[in-house]
């Protein structure tokens, strides 16, 4: 009470945006500790308290350009920086460093590069990039004999993202997480080390490179010290995701009792930490008051989202974990629909159930936009999507393909990335491939003949004035692209030696495009309208190289298709897996398949903490609802989903549910209560029937 009385007595002379604040959020905003945790529960206005931070600093006179802002998403970095606009002024806000830490990296090594031994002109590679130089790799092992059944090429990248991220030797990532690949073990560590010194040939860095060479200069002395005299104060949105990389960034730029740095503020909820699959580790935050300096906690537990029935199914599932931090999230609105359990007797009845459901909300005035379908894993809606189209109910998936994944994409951006990095190996292999005939021997063949890896400039230089030999079918479309080339300008790592923006460099690149997708893809009318909405995003750089970096950085997200022409009003339901859904919040949320196997998933019960991370998936599950919330329970699971044969197996509700039960609505269970009401009204003597049957068989 007394702590509540001195944070609002010290909010009294503050801007009129503190109003707004609760008591808790107002410690986080105000507190001048060198080191803050802020413990944010879902729901709780993380977003707001961290602006308001942000607000508070520059109000007292912090410079903009001494403020990091470190979050996960370019979105929501950008979202917090025009709530901070909306308190200070839009050019204060402008002014401060926001983004997601590889963009930050990027940015940071680009101004250092010479001194730390990088080529300014770096090419960033996405994960699709990163597979397709394993696989290159990987044939060239695999041509001998002693290859055998040699892991796939997106199972090696993840091998060695897992390695780097978690900090882990390669033959505990084996063991823990890729246990079929272990015969291979030697093998793998010669294609990484191939990986390593290929990328270091051609100038380019992965995802992890970001990190590691960021980590590496805030280590040293020098570029320690340079980092910490940058920055002021560093803010880190969903700490709880950060990996161990990331984490020791974070602390380089901190200050300590031994050194000047920044003051560091992390926010996060351990009980929404759902990325382990990506090195992602909750321990990060767990040990945040030991490892930073003067470091003090301060939690969020009033929520803003969701009305008390759904907050105590939340808190009913959390109370389950043996490893996080106890909290109770609480609300003001204590009325609301009970959550209701929902029984069905198969796959079927849950699709046929929530489709009335659905439609009976919509009916009730909640449009399908403010309704979403949540589950575990993407092919667990597969049953619900034929009923979908079959009602003519429109939806949009989340969770599938992404923009920079699709072939069209990885064509136009290599014919750039080659003007940007000749070195670029890869760039040059799917850019080769593109042309009529041309397959993986002769791309190999042209890079030898261009010397791509002993001189890339000249070997750009060289093709574009002709000075390669190539097949008869393969000659119109080399002509095509030195001429397209030659009309983007040839330069090196910026457009400062070329005219032409990147948004028309993109335009000229997509009508070479347009004449080689017809024979190479279905739907090539489709695939260059997508080329057309990359010039569109290009259009916001003055420079080739950023363009390059940010799209594979911060790639614009891809959607499935909706199922039929959405209504006039363009309405239309979400479908969305779990992790995908994280930071996104509806009014209903129909959770899907909330059976032992799926929820938690099988692979997930033989590890104490891989279950307590599928926990915390049902957590942010059903923190998604506003109001509406249904978890719906097949009985069974049929063998064959389509076939014509009845065969089963019975599953077991969630032993995440399971305990809660009070806590939900059980009454309405589908189609299974609809066929016992109607046993209800029939009467038959069976027992006599089966009793005759028996005797006459025992005569």
């Amino acid at each position: 009470m007394l702590e509540r009385m001195f944070v609002e007595s010290k909010a009294e002379s503050q801007p009129s945006w503190s109003e707004r604040l609760n008591a808790e959020q107002l410690d986080a905003v105000f507190d001048d500790s060198p080191s803050l945790l802020v413990v944010a529960g879902a729901g709780t206005g993380k977003t707001g308290t961290i602006a308001a931070r942000v607000a508070r600093l520059i109000s007292e006179g912090v410079d903009p350009d001494r403020i990091l802002l470190l979050t996960f998403t370019r979105r929501a970095a950008a979202e917090m920086l025009d709530r901070v606009a909306s308190m200070t002024d839009r050019q204060a806000a402008n002014r401060v460093w926001g983004g997601t830490f590889h963009s930050v990296a990027n940015r940071l090594l680009r101004t250092h590069a010479e001194s730390l031994g990088l080529s300014p002109s770096f090419t960033v590679l996405g994960p699709g990039d990163v597979s397709e130089m394993f696989a290159l790799v990987r044939s060239e092992l695999d041509q001998k004999p002693t290859r055998r059944r040699f892991p796939r090429a997106e199972t090696l990248a993840a091998i060695y993202s897992r390695m780097v991220n978690g900090q882990v030797p390669l033959s505990e990532v084996i063991t823990e997480h890729f246990p079929w690949c272990a015969e291979h073990h030697e093998a793998i560590r010669e294609v990484s080390k191939l990986y390593v010194a290929r990328k270091r040939r051609q100038q380019v860095l992965d995802y992890d490179d970001l990190l590691l060479h960021l980590r590496a200069f805030a280590a040293s002395e020098a570029g320690g010290a340079a980092l910490r005299a940058r920055f002021d104060h560093v803010l880190v949105d969903e700490y709880q995701d950060t990996n161990p990389v990331q984490a020791d960034i974070v602390l380089a730029l901190s200050r300590n009792a031994e050194r000047p740095g920044a003051n560091i503020t992390v926010v996060g909820d351990d009980a929404q930490a759902i990325y382990g699959f990506r090195a992602a580790t909750v321990e990060n935050l767990w040990s945040f008051t030991e490892r930073f300096h003067g470091a003090r906690m301060v939690s969020l537990t009033r929520n803003y989202r969701s009305t008390q029935p759904v907050l105590d199914v939340a808190n009913g599932v959390l109370a389950q974990s043996q490893f996080l931090v106890r909290k109770e999230l609480h609300t003001d609105v204590d009325v609301g629909p009970i959550p209701r359990l929902v029984t069905c007797d198969d796959e079927g009845a849950q699709s046929n159930w929530l489709c009335d459901e659905l439609m009976r909300l919509r009916d009730d005035g909640l449009d399908l936009r403010d309704q979403a379908v949540l589950f575990r894993a993407g092919h667990h809606s597969a049953h619900l999507e034929l009923e979908l189209a079959r009602r003519n109910i429109p939806f949009v998936k989340f969770g599938g393909l992404k923009f920079l994944e699709a072939g069209h994409i990885k064509d136009l951006l290599s014919l750039m990335r080659v003007l940007d990095n000749p070195g670029d190996e890869l760039a040059w292999n799917r850019t080769l491939r593109m042309l009529e005939g041309v397959g993986p021997a002769t791309v190999t063949r042209l890079l030898e003949e261009l010397d791509v890896a002993g001189d890339p400039d000249g070997a750009l230089r060289r093709f574009i004035d002709g000075g390669i030999a190539v097949s008869g079918r393969a000659s119109a479309d080399v002509a095509r692209l030195r001429e397209a080339w030659a009309d983007c300008g040839v330069g090196g790592a910026t457009d400062e030696d070329s005219d032409v923006s990147p948004a028309a460099q993109v335009d000229r690149l997509t009508e070479l495009c347009a004449l080689t997708f017809p024979r190479r893809y279905e739907n090539p009318e489709a695939r260059v309208a997508d080329l057309e909405q990359l010039a569109v995003l290009a259009g916001g750089y003055q420079s080739r190289s950023r363009f390059l970096t940010e799209v594979v950085l911060d790639p614009p997200e891809r959607t499935g298709d909706l199922a039929g022409p959405p209504h006039l009003d363009d309405e239309y339901l979400t479908l969305s897996t779990i992790h995908s859904a994280k930071g996104c919040e509806w009014t209903a949320v129909h959770l899907l398949h909330a059976a032992d196997g799926n929820m938690p998933s099988d692979m997930a019960l033989g590890d104490a903490e891989g279950l307590d991370e599928e926990l915390r998936l049902a957590y942010v599950a059903v923190t998604r609802a506003r109001a509406h919330l249904n978890v719906l329970f097949p009985l069974r699971y049929h063998i064959h989903r389509h076939g014509t044969d009845d065969r089963h197996h019975f599953a077991q509700l969630s032993r995440f549910f399971s305990p809660i039960r009070d806590r939900f609505d059980v009454a309405a269970s589908g189609v299974v209560a609809s066929a016992e009401a109607a046993l209800d009204d029939v009467s038959v003597d069976v027992a006599s029937e089966v009793d005759s049957f028996l005797d006459d068989l025992l005569d």
